[in-house]
This record gives structure tokens, C-alpha cells and sequence, in this order.
């Protein structure tokens, strides 16, 4: 759908509870909002929302900006690249699993790793965790910043503020400056 912020992508949501606005790196919204709210209330919000798509858009432009650029590399040597990756990831990762979990007392059921580019890890609700092996890219405490927040998912299934205080609490009161520095990267 287009409209005065550009394209649009609508997505009615039996999860959602609410109405709510992603703007992605590449500049484009998606509007998600539940079954109970009409598309015109959600479009309604959307315009109500522009100004601030605009600053998220200017944020998101001036941090890519900071970033330093990968050289292009040719298929096969981006293919080889990968290969190293997920070697290294499966190498450390389910490793690094087992120790956090340990010294945490957070039980996870498997770790797998995927060549995910639209997230670093994620867990189900069986407690099985996958990792991107784009981790392999991030400085070790960052690494760690995404599994500990991965382990936390084990605990609490979502991102409420019992979760957000398990995780600050095993990261010692810096989970927000943790979130801030792996914003400066992306999985690539």
C-alpha cells in the first residue's frame, strides 16, 4: 500500500494488541495492528505518525552513514566467506551456549545455527534457540549480550519488563548500552 510516508506494508496480526509502526533499515513501514482495530484506525495512527517516521528514518540514514562498508565480494568468494562463518559459529556458538547457560541457571533444549540475516537469534517457545551465523561477526560481549538475551527467552516468552530486568540483572545493569552498540551492527 502506498501512502505520504512511501510504501506500506499492512499486517493484521492475532498476536498484535496494539497498533504499531516499524520502519525497517531500507526506509519502508510496516503497519502492524490486531483484528479488533479497523484498517481505517490503523491508517489513521500511520498519519498521525509521520513526523516521527521521518526522524527514525533521518536516525536510521545517519547511523548507516557511521558504519564502515564491506568490500563486494564475487559469489563464490562470498560463499566461501559464509562456509568460514558457519564453521566458526558452529565451532563456538553451541559452546558458548552451555557456559552462559551454566553460570546462569537459564536451561535451553538445542542451538542451531542459521545463516539468518533479519535477526541474530531467536527462541521458541520449546526453548530451542537459533543463532545466525552472522554472530561470528560481533566482538565476543556482544555475542554474549545476544545469547544471554536469547537464554532469557527461556524464562519469559516475550519482551516485558520481567524480561527486561532478568536480562539487565545478568548483565549488570547494562543491557541498555549493550542495545545501543549492536544497533551500530547488522547481520551480514
Amino acid at each position: 500500500m502506498h501512502s505520504v510516508v512511501g510504501e506500506v506494508t499492512l499486517s493484521r496480526s492475532r498476536r498484535a494488541r496494539r497498533i504499531s509502526i516499524a520502519v525497517k533499515a531500507s526506509g519502508t513501514v510496516r503497519l502492524s495492528y490486531p483484528y479488533g482495530i479497523s484498517e481505517e484506525r490503523a491508517l489513521a495512527f500511520l498519519d498521525s505518525r509521520t513526523e516521527w517516521i521521518e526522524h527514525v528514518r533521518q536516525r536510521i540514514a545517519a547511523r548507516m552513514a557511521q558504519r564502515p562498508t564491506r568490500p563486494t565480494l564475487s559469489p563464490e568468494e562470498e560463499r566461501k566467506r559464509i562456509e568460514g562463518l558457519r564453521r566458526e559459529a558452529k565451532t563456538v556458538l553451541p559452546d558458548r551456549v552451555a557456559l552462559l547457560s551454566a553460570r546462569t541457571g537459564l536451561h535451553y533444549r538445542s542451538v542451531t545455527i542459521r545463516a539468518t540475516r533479519s535477526k541474530w537469534g531467536s527462541c521458541n517457545a520449546r526453548c530451542d534457540l537459533s543463532l545466525s551465523l552472522y554472530l561470528m561477526t560481533l566482538p565476543e560481549h556482544l555475542r554474549d549480550f545476544v545469547i544471554l538475551h536469547e537464554l532469557c527467552h527461556t524464562v519469559h516468552h516475550d519482551h516485558s519488563s520481567r524480561f527486561h530486568a532478568l536480562l539487565d540483572r545478568l548483565l549488570e545493569g547494562r543491557e541498555k548500552a549493550l542495545q545501543k552498540e549492536l544497533r551500530r551492527y547488522r547481520p551480514e
